[in-house]
């Protein structure tokens, strides 16, 4: 099957290289080459030793001061007993230590295992035990649970634990906490340790475990390199037009624990030897003081933070001016051309929205960008949902569900990916890589159709799409067509089961700021936009029930579209 696929993409890659924007070069480029990520830091701490690489709050460190640190926390680490392979806990929010302390490990040839500090206990427990952490980074304010995933002594190999607090490096007390006999270390005692140059760097050695959402099953660890790492950072910088001859300064409260808040608030900056702005959670008014005071030229944040921005009576006394790439993920709210008109309208012309990217934990996220077809919205008028063309070096086809054969431009069937930063395997568990990792290509289980431009278009995943009497009904074009009526604020679409249809879609909805939804009048809307099976119940909610990271909990909107779905029937 994978001559066939290699056939298959080299046809592609040729229809692409037709429809990339002018400029865009068809592999990725490499600033300073291929060497390592603490390497990248050290060499642009020669050339750019005075250019702000992190900014937290009110705290600035330049690459020289970068460097300085990375080495010294390194040779903490090497102190500690931190050898190749040896796995390491950051178990963090957004913060300098946090960047600090995973350069350290690679520079030491260690694994960098984020771990979310929003997690329970048992959630960190897994973590830590799954991956054989023997060293944990964790805060004061999240000792509590990290102390209490310690203690399952059997489940967490745990030798070593570095304390600091989210604010330390401006000021903030770090007062060590009782380790009930463990062995605490500050982490400005790491930062104080001699400084040391590592290892060697080997770039195809396991140099992160990111792990998995778990929505089938316990969380994976994503086996990740660092040629990995530099890839997706070169990748995503060549099919933006970004480069190390601008300025790139990024805004990121997109928690770096996940890879796409890594890519951009880490590797993307590092790479380019750009600047990385952290916030450790959202909020309007620190964003756009941090975009003016630091010229931000490039933020990634929710369809609802950019209309909270534009929504603002100062907005227009703020000067936006260096913003030129703003990029929307829609969690809740959908991008449209009205959000889009909106941003515009409120920031000038020269700070155009667009979707980020299409891309998962398994292949370093930035696996395609509709950067560059934003004229006349064509991005946004595409059916169902448009995430635009592979970056430089990777391949992508969609196959038949059944029997893995390439379908021809405009079928939907199953999304596979081949490219460099695609996962080498998940930690521990060969029949989970057998099953996703097949001859280079990784099956990823969504829903996708390639357009006659090449350009990939997201359908969903796999257990999302609904079956009505045998026929296929893509959640993300429902939700697509609902969200633009104009009284629609948010949607989203479940399945529920219909002894009569098999399943039926059901669809939640919000109401736009100001409005009503009359349910009627939106099922007008639907029907004159889609087939009649197609046509979902709706309900209409004052808001979504949202997990702590700021995504709809579709299993509770499961369970309420299955009563509905239940008593509609009963009644007749």
């Amino acid at each position: 099957m994978s001559n066939d696929y290699d056939a298959h993409a080299a046809e592609l890659r040729e229809i692409q290289a037709r429809h990339r924007p002018a400029g865009v070069p068809d592999a990725p480029v490499y600033p300073l080459g291929e060497i390592s990520l603490p390497d990248h830091v050290s060499t642009w701490a020669q050339r750019r030793a005075d250019r702000p690489a992190i900014v937290f709050d009110t705290l600035t460190l330049t690459y020289a001061d970068l460097d300085e640190k990375v080495k010294r926390v390194a040779g903490w680490l090497q102190a500690a007993g931190v050898t190749r392979g040896d796995r390491v806990a950051v178990h963090l929010p957004n913060c300098p230590q946090f960047v600090i302390t995973m350069l350290a490990v690679l520079r030491a040839g260690g694994v960098h295992v984020p771990v979310n500090p929003m997690f329970t206990a048992d959630e960190i427990a897994y973590e830590l035990g799954d991956s054989g952490a023997t060293v944990l980074l964790t805060a004061t304010e999240l000792w509590s649970q990290a102390d209490s995933a310690l203690e399952r002594g059997e489940e967490v190999a745990v030798e070593q634990v570095l304390m600091t607090s989210i604010m330390e490096m401006v000021g903030g007390a770090a007062e060590m906490p009782d380790g009930g006999g463990r062995s605490i270390t500050p982490f400005a005692t790491a930062l104080e340790h001699e400084p040391t140059d590592g290892v060697t760097p080997d770039l195809d050695a396991l140099a992160a475990l990111n792990y998995t959402g778990g929505t089938t099953g316990m969380p994976k660890g994503c086996e990740h390199s660092q040629r990995h790492m530099l890839y997706t950072a070169a990748s995503t910088a060549t099919a933006t037009e970004e480069s190390a001859d601008t300025d790139f300064v990024a805004l990121c409260y997109l928690p770096i624990f996940w890879i796409a808040g890594e890519d951009l608030g880490i590797l993307l900056p590092v790479v380019l030897g750009g600047t990385s702005v952290l916030m450790v959670r959202w909020d309007a008014d620190t964003a756009l003081t941090q975009i003016e005071r630091h010229k931000v030229t490039t933020m990634v944040g929710t369809v609802e933070n950019y209309l909270e921005m534009a929504s603002r009576e100062d907005i227009s006394t703020r000067d936006l001016s260096s913003l030129e790439r703003p990029m929307a993920v829609s969690f809740v709210r959908k991008m449209d051309p009205e959000v889009r008109r909106r941003w515009v309208e409120a920031v000038g012309e020269h700070s155009v929205l667009r979707e980020a990217s299409y891309g998962m934990t398994e292949t370093h996220t930035m696996d395609t960008t509709p950067h560059g077809f934003q004229a006349d919205d064509a991005d946004l008028h595409e059916e169902p949902v448009f995430t635009g063309l592979p970056v430089p070096g990777t391949d992508i086809l969609v196959v038949d569900w059944q029997d893995g054969h390439v379908l021809p431009l405009g079928e939907a069937g199953e999304i596979v990916v081949r490219s460099p930063s695609v996962t080498t395997g998940y930690w521990r568990k060969p029949e989970a890589t057998a099953e996703q990792l097949r001859d280079g290509w990784l099956h990823t289980g969504d829903n996708g159709r390639i357009d006659e431009r090449g350009r990939l278009h997201f359908l969903g995943r796999a257990k999302e799409m609904i079956k009505v009497k045998g026929m296929s009904v893509f959640p993300a074009e429902l939700e697509m067509v609902i969200a633009r009526h104009p009284s629609v604020g948010s949607c989203a679409v479940v399945p529920a089961t219909d002894p009569a249809n098999g399943q039926r879609p059901v669809a939640f909805v919000t109401a736009a700021p100001g409005a009503t939804v009359e349910v009627a009048d939106l099922e007008a809307h639907v029907r004159a936009s889609l087939a009649s099976y197609k046509v979902p119940e709706l309900i209409v909610l004052e808001e979504f029930p949202m997990t702590a990271t700021g995504k709809i909990r579709k299993v509770e909107l499961g369970e309420q579209a299955q009563r509905a779905v239940d008593e509609s029937r009963s009644a007749g």
